[in-house]
């Protein structure tokens, strides 16, 4: 079973990733240490999935100790966190507790920013659902939940002490919410790995069609790629912003239409469109890769419609970001596949005529 060891301030921890991962489950909790209670968050739709599945692996975890939750977009927020705050405090979990977070991205960050902020910090183990959560969210220890204003605004770095990352579990996923995960594995192919882009361009069939061979190759090479880039730079100080590639564009997506139109992946799909428009529009990036870019986006399948997102709202949102800097937008822009720049400043010129071209781009693939 590959095990990814990845460094960080609280310790190092471990991924695990496989297909049946989920018998690891309780040997990863029990080797945290003496614990006083194991108490699950997750999403109705999940527990309904696999529930049965992780109380079979895992002896402490029972009705009352496991707390639901709606996992859409809109619903992460502070209020969701102060209801799993009271729900576990009702419960009695006390210092000593481990949460155990199964679900996708919204449940893993929810869960994670409640593990940080109960009792100032409880245990944590990350079992992520979808391919969006296995590949990315929650690896890395960034928690959070969104305001009105932007997301992930509010959250803290607090890693896990586990990740158990079971690709059984993508197959009961809806296929919209696993197309939306392709998008991040693009991302780290564009930004760190040629060899892991040029395996997409390749197989991208086999990956829609959730082939095992292909996700037990993929999945833990994103990983790995993470690992490599946390470990260097845990508290995004630095080089941890290439992930963000496609993001700044994509979380102002989500927070301009409410949380509501996009799924998360979906949005970053638009933007890695925006980057590379970007990229090209600045001669970063030469035309016959950025067009390899926006290939292998698209082959994906087709993302939802822009609708009718105005410049001057993103604009507001965008200077709002998490990684600007004295309300100057920083971008992450493509160089090369594998190569990216981070922190590049643009004019408001450039940025509202790329998202006047992606309304175009939006039209003519809707004919």
């Amino acid at each position: 079973m590959p095990t990814i060891r990845i460094p960080s301030s609280h310790g190092a921890y471990r991924v695990f990733c496989s297909r049946g991962a989920l018998a690891r489950a309780e040997s990863a909790i029990e080797g945290l240490g003496d614990s006083t209670g194991t108490f699950v968050l997750s999403s109705p739709n999940v527990w309904r999935h696999w529930g049965r599945t992780l109380a079979k692996r895992v002896r402490g975890v029972r009705a009352n100790r496991t707390f639901l939750f709606d996992d859409s977009e809109s619903a992460k927020n502070l209020a969701t966190v102060e209801l799993l705050c009271r729900a576990l405090s009702q419960a009695g979990a006390d210092r000593r507790a481990v949460i155990v977070a199964v679900g996708g991205g919204v449940v893993g960050d929810v869960a994670g920013f409640t593990a940080a902020s109960y009792l100032r910090g409880v245990r944590l183990v990350q079992v992520p659902t979808t391919l969006v959560a296995q590949v990315d969210s929650s690896v890395g220890g960034k928690t959070g939940v969104n305001l009105p204003e932007g997301k992930n605004l509010v959250g803290a770095f607090y890693p896990p002490r586990a990740v158990i990352a079971d690709f059984e579990t993508l197959a009961t996923l809806p296929h919209r919410e696993y197309r939306s995960g392709l998008y991040e594995i693009i991302k780290y192919g564009a930004i760190a790995d040629a060899e892991l882009f040029r395996f997409l361009e390749r197989h991208m069939l086999p990956l829609l069609r959730c082939d095992p061979a292909a996700l037990a190759w993929v999945i833990p090479r994103c990983i790995r790629i993470k690992a490599r880039v946390v470990a260097q730079d845990e508290r995004e100080s630095g080089l941890r912003e290439i992930l963000n590639f496609g993001h700044t564009f994509g979380h102002a997506l989500e927070a301009v239409t409410g949380y509501r139109r996009f799924l998360h992946g979906e949005a970053i799909g638009w933007g890695l469109y925006a980057a590379t428009l970007l990229g090209l529009a600045t001669t970063r990036i030469p035309e016959s890769e950025a067009t390899r870019v926006i290939r292998l986006v698209a082959s994906v399948g087709p993302l939802p419609r822009l609708g009718a997102i105005r410049a001057a709202q993103l604009r507001r949102i965008l200077a709002g970001d998490k990684k600007a800097r004295g309300g100057r937008v920083r971008w992450v822009l493509p160089r090369r596949i594998g190569k990216v720049q981070r922190g590049v400043e643009l004019p408001w010129k450039l940025i509202a005529r790329t998202i006047s071209e992606l309304a175009e781009i939006d039209a003519k693939a809707r004919g």
